[in-house]
């Protein structure tokens, strides 16, 4: 009967040689464990997944368990889901900052400012190491009293001076700040224009923003003549209808770079549209409101006068004419009363009828016209001898 021979026992070092390799091996299989399954993850509820194999585009999962290829087999990109509202600031629509430093309104009041600040001496050694010439260390503020009340600055490039302003279709100028909400509705373009997206909005709503406004006056764009607010209704619904109409615009382009194989991915959901005066046309606009104020107000005290005066011309017409008709009929019934016996004797005369009247009647007159007289010389009409002539009176 054969007996087996005994396994020979591992040394010290053997022993930790082969823990080792089972510790490596495990580090390894767990490895490759959390590799295998790198890309098995969940999605957020407002977030879609794109999956791409080798860069090529494969799928896109909405919210759930994604199972899918670790890398550099398949790419998982996380991105915005579709009901998810993304917001982006227009920013090429402001004012750059070194014009609106150059404007006449900001340079006032950094004159302003700098006049009432009072100006400090530096010693020697800081003039020198900040580079000013020694003798600029003894100006004081009548230097800048000696410049020309006139100069307005350095004179700024068309492109940099016409910053931030919008011209309108009647030729006027606007400044407008723009905020567009969008959603993502194409996910592989959406990732492929992911770096371009934010300076590709930039050009696309300032775009739109020119076309919408170049084909409005300024009063459908703002309230920049408030006397007719109340009279022009239509103005105030263009004025309500302005991000509407930007935000089309802006869908229009966006459908235009699809067609063209360069969409964004995107499409607007709304956009809001704040505009105001330029500053530098604040004062302006607000003399002329001033004006237009002033003269409606004089317009309306010279009505009133004018109301006061007729009503004034009117009452004194109407006295006039009851005076005159009273007169008139005061002085008719006079005239009547008089010529009450004259009528009287008409009818005799004309009918002959009584030819001693008229006598009768001139001897009841001619006593009342007598006693009236100082003295009375009676002549005979049949008597030739007897003249009198006007005398002295004795």
């Amino acid at each position: 009967m054969e007996t087996s021979s005994p396994t020979p026992s591992l040394g010290p070092g053997a022993q930790a040689v082969r823990l080792a390799f089972w510790f490596v091996v495990v580090i390894a299989l767990l490895a490759a464990g959390v590799w295998a399954t790198s890309n098995v993850r969940r999605i957020p509820a407002d977030s879609r997944a794109v999956v791409m194999r080798f860069g090529a585009f494969v799928r896109t999962q909405d919210a759930g368990l994604l199972v899918a290829m670790p890398q550099p087999f398949e790419t998982v990109l996380l991105i915005p889901g579709s009901a998810r509202v993304l917001e982006q600031r227009i920013s090429s629509l402001d004012r750059d900052p070194r014009a609106r430093a150059a404007d006449p309104v900001a340079a006032t009041q950094s004159s302003q400012s700098s006049q009432s600040s009072q100006t400090m001496p530096l010693p020697l050694g800081e003039a020198s190491s900040l580079g000013i010439p020694s003798d600029a260390t003894s100006l004081d503020s009548a230097s800048s009293d000696s410049a020309s009340p006139d100069n307005t600055g350095p004179t700024l490039p068309d492109a940099l001076a016409g910053s931030g302003y919008v011209l309108t279709g009647d030729e006027g100028v606007v400044q407008l700040s723009a905020t567009l909400y969008y959603r993502v509705v194409d996910p592989y373009a959406y990732v492929l224009q992911k770096e371009r997206l934010e300076s590709a909005l930039q050009r696309v709503v300032a775009a739109a923003v020119v076309e919408v406004t170049a084909g409005r006056d300024l009063d459908s764009i703002l309230v920049a003549r408030p006397e007719l607010l109340s009279s022009d209704q239509q103005m105030a619904v263009k004025r309500e209808q302005l991000r509407g109409d930007m935000a089309q615009a802006v869908q229009r382009h966006l459908d235009a770079l699809a067609a063209a194989h360069a969409g964004l991915g995107i499409e607007v959901a709304r956009m809001d549209v704040q505009a105001q005066f330029p500053a530098t046309a604040v004062d302006a606009f607000n003399s002329v409101l001033t004006s237009l104020q002033t003269a409606d107000r004089n317009i309306a005290d010279a009505r009133t006068t004018a109301e006061n005066i007729r009503q004034g011309a009117q009452q004194s017409a109407d006295q006039i004419l009851q005076s005159a008709q009273a007169s008139a009929s005061e002085r008719v019934a006079t005239a009547q009363a008089e010529t009450t016996t004259i009528l009287q004797l008409e009818t005799p005369l004309d009918a002959n009828s009584d030819p001693g009247l008229l006598a009768r009647a001139y001897r009841d007159r001619i006593q009342q016209i007598l006693s009236k007289a100082g003295r009375v010389t009676t002549i005979d009409p049949h008597d030739a001898s007897s003249l009198v002539l006007p005398g002295k009176i004795q």
